[in-house]
């Protein structure tokens, strides 16, 4: 079905990778556009030697200043508090060699998209976009892909041009076949075992069906940092009055025909609704703050916006960001 949307210039968008069909060399002029785009947006927004997503308790305290209204209180510094009787928080200096998983998720609900890209071109972007923040200083990256069918494991290195090979491979994951389900619980479970450095873990995911990896990742939570990349479209959260359409689910093979009423999109946004409130409430039981990008939004803007909010929370100075 073909349906309009108001969205912004496609400026925005993620190059298309067409659902990781894309080849040379039309592959690597989408792979260099992404990188050009990262770097050129967040080189120009974020400065220091290691552009922080989340701190984490590996890092190594800093100097103490003045609290500021918006900084975390659990960043407090007491004992200097007492000494001076006015409020301070203590900042912190980033660790070296920063080990990076990403746990990425391709099931077949990434292989849409109805705005300005698809949901898998935001992946391969969010994860270009963590391979920028967390690279430099010997920084080691790897990856965890899943497309439901096949597991792919690609070891944790350091350099640019395992980074670029790296972001190759997820970008050209294949398919799988018609009525395969996701398996995020099952990408998890591959970063657990063998156990890894401490470090940091990014789950890039939709989120969507069965919330079955709490477990999973509140264990993940308890050895690494945590960071979770929601990947919406619109079409994730509510129907548009479109009438009579034929859907195809292909993560289950099956495909209906609807006729699309003001009760069926209320019931439908409500459903949308709780199961998002459900994956927050998980994310948040493990502890794994949540950057949200969505297909009709400048990606990223939000990106900056995140780790821009991040940085100021924690009381990153200027010239230094905290530890991932």
């Amino acid at each position: 079905m073909t349906i309009p949307a108001n969205v912004p210039d496609r400026g925005a968008a993620p190059p298309s990778f067409r659902a990781g069909q894309l080849t040379d060399p039309k592959l690597s002029a989408a792979l260099r556009t992404l990188e050009l785009t990262v770097r050129r947006r967040l080189d120009g927004v974020l400065h220091g030697d290691h552009l922080g997503l989340i701190p984490g308790p590996g890092s190594e305290p800093g100097d103490a200043r003045l609290y500021q209204p918006g900084d975390d209180v659990r960043q407090m510094d007491w004992s200097v508090t007492a000494r001076t009787t006015h409020p301070h928080v203590r900042q912190m200096i980033a660790d070296r060699e920063l080990e990076t998983w990403l746990v990425i998720d391709l099931s077949a609900s990434l292989d849409f998209g109805t705005a300005l890209c698809q949901k898998r071109d935001l992946v391969v972007a969010a994860a270009a976009a963590v391979t920028h923040l967390t690279s430099g200083g010997g920084n080691r990256i790897g990856a965890v892909v899943a497309n439901g069918e096949r597991l792919f494991r690609i070891p944790a290195r350091s350099g640019r041009i395992h980074a670029q090979s790296m972001l190759r491979t997820i970008a050209t994951t294949p398919h799988a076949a018609d009525g395969v389900r996701g398996d995020l619980r099952g990408a998890v479970e591959a970063l657990r075992r063998p156990q890894r450095k401490r470090g940091l873990a990014v789950v890039i995911s939709d989120f969507l069906g069965e919330i079955d990896w709490q477990r999973s990742l509140r264990a993940i939570s308890g050895r690494h940092d945590l960071l979770a990349v929601e990947v919406l479209d619109p079409l994730d959260l509510a129907l548009p009055d479109v009438g009579d359409v034929v859907l195809h689910d292909p993560e289950t093979g099956r495909t209906r025909e609807f006729t699309v009423t003001p009760t069926l999109r209320s019931d439908f946004a409500l459903a949308a609704q709780r199961h998002r409130e459900r994956v927050e409430q998980s994310l948040r039981g493990a502890g794994a703050p949540v950057l949200t990008l969505r297909t009709d939004r400048d990606w990223i803007a939000d990106v900056v916006r995140f780790v821009s909010t991040r940085r100021h929370a924690f009381g990153a100075p200027s010239g230094r960001a905290p530890r991932q």
